[in-house]
């Protein structure tokens, strides 16, 4: 799986060079900056989504290109999302899981942009629960957020699988909350497991791996149709 951050935000560079003149190591400079000042702080709760981001963007183009800002951001959501849009494989293995099995998506961040998401990659429609971890008291790793999608789904936890990129609150999450199975997909960016980290039952290198361990490994937990309230908790 390959962080989207790393394509686009680079690409994002190479255009304030070449389109506005900006000189390559301000560019990067300014993306770099952008980058962080996101993931400090993706939402706010007095701006809209959008006011605020190009409030970051002002901040990190500087005072003598922060007249750019708006247009930056407009942008950098266009290719945020056509970097976070869903493959076609991915779209043909949530259609197969969903004719056999209960799916989840539990994901952590604020709630207006985590809903954003969501909702511009149409994901509504492939999961029975999405549970965001801004609607909420809790966020993985914590077993309560684990324990509320399996609760709603009406399934025990040894039956779910926990598939996820992050070792911290993916894995480690599954693990804690007792399910049945974890799945992780790292990132390209990261680093090898190490002994002390949280131990996947499996790992793979993309997410329609998958299919090959629900469908074929004999060490893969047993699973139940979805008529008998199973789930693949993801």
């Amino acid at each position: 799986m390959l962080n989207v951050e790393i394509i686009h935000f680079p690409l994002l560079a190479e255009e304030l060079t070449q389109e506005y003149g900006i000189p390559e190591d301000i560019s990067v400079k300014i993306t770099t900056t952008y980058l962080k000042l996101f993931r400090k702080c993706p939402d706010n709760v007095i701006h809209t989504l959008d006011v605020w981001r190009i409030t970051l963007w002002s901040r990190a183009l500087g005072e003598k290109y922060s007249y750019l800002a708006k247009k930056i951001y407009e942008r950098w959501l266009c290719l945020r999302y056509y970097y976070l849009a869903l493959s076609s494989d991915i779209v043909s293995m949530l259609h197969q899981l969903r004719l056999k099995y209960l799916l989840g998506l539990i994901t952590n961040g604020p709630s207006n942009a985590q809903w954003e998401k969501i909702r511009k990659l149409s994901l509504e429609q492939y999961f029975d629960i999405i549970l965001v971890s801004g609607d909420l008291p809790w966020e993985k790793p914590k077993r309560e957020i684990f324990r509320k999608a399996y609760r709603f789904l009406n399934v025990k936890p040894d039956s779910c699988v926990m598939v996820g990129d992050k070792l911290e609150t993916d894995i480690l999450g599954g693990i804690e909350a007792g399910l049945g199975c974890t799945i992780w997909i790292p990132t390209l960016d990261k680093p090898p497991l190490l002994r002390g980290d949280p131990q996947p039952d499996f790992t793979i290198r993309h997410v329609t791996d998958l299919l090959s361990i629900l469908n074929r490994s004999p060490d893969a937990p047993e699973l139940e149709d979805s008529s008998s309230n199973a789930s693949d908790g993801s």
